[in-house]
């Protein structure tokens, strides 16, 4: 979670951007979608109770974002 708000921050100036947002580089193949990191910080974001926002948006402020964190990662390892 950390390290996503990191990512989120740069921008598209790098590659991990891409990757946490799930922006292909190749054709996508048939089949069932992938779930993307951006999938499950959504999920992890829906367990704390925050339904509706996007973490891009959540991320620029960074005191909000470390409470969250900390209240995701509270679920994880109580």
């Amino acid at each position: 979670m950390r390290w996503t708000g990191h990512i989120a921050r740069v921008g598209d100036r790098r590659g991990a951007y891409r990757v946490l947002l799930g922006i292909p580089e190749r054709r996508i193949p048939l089949g069932r979608p992938t779930r993307r990191c951006k999938d499950n910080i959504k999920m992890d974001l829906q367990e704390v109770g925050w339904w509706g926002m996007d973490f891009i948006d959540l991320v620029q402020d960074r005191d909000m974002w470390r409470a969250v964190v900390c209240a995701v990662m509270s679920l994880r390892f109580p």
